[in-house]
């Protein structure tokens, strides 16, 4: 489902208004009063239900193209809150808009009630955290050298020949380095892993490039699980003090567990 700009107004002049999906919620949810969302002014969360499910919108002119900053602090704030209130939320991509509310009613809930239905079943009770590890480079860099007699000797040399070095003594040295680095972030990518997983119902890891010094993962924690789970992370974050910074979202909307259950109805719009 995917944002769609119009060009013409409704009666008076008044610009079209089309309808923004966040995400999908139980039957009888009720969001705060003072939540909005995106759009300048922002505007008013609603809630339009069929069945046993329904989904949360607000209203969006159709002449203006979506996808600011704002805009996307705005989507993801209000299926953060609704999670922070322990409510049961499938998140719909950004960017998501259709006609109007009956439009929502219609082509995105009828067709997949039993679906969502179901999966707000599996969520109800959970919410996602997600845990981003960033090397201290320096201390990175000091410890492979101070662990790899190779790399050390190879960068004692690429240091005094200096300029002179040759072309292939730099290159080898990058690699031997990203070939480390890679080796100990998916390492301690499993340790993060191993070390929080029986504290939470689901693991999603991020996918990390080959020379990139970070690495995250998200959890999916049952309410009744949080405290020992914030503890165990925090508890992994002063074993890790002086080598990683460790930070800790949440609660979530649960992003990285629920696209396999929307997916399939973002093709609408």
């Amino acid at each position: 489902m995917t944002a769609r700009a119009g060009t013409g107004n409704g009666r008076g002049g008044v610009p079209a208004r089309a309808c923004y999906v966040y995400g999908i919620v139980p039957a009888g949810t009720r969001t705060p009063d003072d939540l909005r969302g995106v759009t300048d002014p922002p505007a008013r969360i609603g809630v339009v239900g069929r069945g046993r499910v329904a989904a949360v919108v607000s209203e969006v002119p159709v002449d203006r193209p979506l996808g600011t900053a704002a805009d996307l602090r705005a989507h993801a704030g209000v299926l953060d809150t609704l999670a922070a209130r322990h409510t049961a939320v499938l998140p719909i991509r950004f960017g998501a808009v259709v006609r109007d509310s009956h439009a929502v009613e219609e082509d995105l809930l009828a067709p997949y009630e039993e679906e969502f239905h179901a999966a707000l079943e599996e969520l109800a009770g959970h919410a996602q955290f997600t845990v981003h590890c960033d090397y201290r480079e320096e201390e990175l860099l000091r410890d492979i050298v101070a662990d790899r007699a190779d790399i050390a000797r190879l960068r004692e040399d690429v240091a005094t020949q200096g300029e002179a070095a040759g072309h292939y003594l730099r290159v080898r040295l990058g690699e031997l380095i990203a070939d480390e680095i890679a080796a100990r972030r998916d390492e301690d990518a499993t340790v993060l892993a191993d070390s929080l997983a029986r504290h939470a119902t689901a693991v999603a890891p991020a996918r990390s490039g080959p020379a990139e010094q970070r690495f995250s993962a998200a959890f999916l924690v049952r309410e009744t699980e949080r405290a020992a789970f914030e503890q165990a992370a925090e508890g992994l974050a002063r074993r890790w003090a002086g080598r990683l910074r460790v930070r800790l979202l949440g609660p979530l909307a649960p992003y990285d567990f629920a696209a396999a259950f929307t997916e399939a109805a973002e093709g609408i719009g």
